[in-house]
């Protein structure tokens, strides 16, 4: 069980941390698409404000889903007996999918801008992959070396 905590809280950061950069880059590429001139000062404020300001929400979310994700995962492997990165890369990948359509779906509105661009909302599922991918390597027995 200390294995899976170990494992689980890098990975949930990991994916928080690249989700929450992927997102507020997308806007700010959309701010300068606009003719807004968006230096690096401030790129890296909203960065830092984005990361900060999204952990109540977004952070939990993600939580949420690898505790649902993640289960699954160690399932497929299980009966796939291997494929152990690759079907964790997946799960992460469509936790984040799942996530941002159930909120769309919820919500009536997509709440990380980024997620509304098939771009964007591919940089949330490879902040997903990055992630479970991490968990599959760091939450591996001895004996799965």
């Amino acid at each position: 069980m200390l294995r899976v905590l170990k494992a689980f809280f890098p990975s949930l950061l990991l994916t928080y941390v690249v989700a929450s950069v992927l997102a507020t880059a997308s806007v700010m590429s959309s701010l300068r698409g606009m003719g807004v001139d968006v230096g690096v000062a401030t790129q890296l404020q909203a960065t830092w404000h984005d990361l900060l300001g999204m952990s109540s929400s977004y952070l939990l979310m993600i939580l949420v889903a690898f505790v649902l994700a993640l289960p699954v995962a160690a399932l497929l492997v299980r009966l796939a007996g291997g494929w152990r990165l690759p079907l964790f890369l997946l799960a992460g990948a469509v936790a984040l999918l799942v996530l941002h359509w159930l909120l769309s779906l919820t919500l009536q509105v997509t709440p990380v801008a980024a997620a509304r661009t098939p771009l964007g909302l591919a940089g949330q599922c490879v902040a997903g992959a990055l992630g479970t991918g991490l968990y599959a390597l760091l939450s591996r027995r001895p004996a799965d070396n």
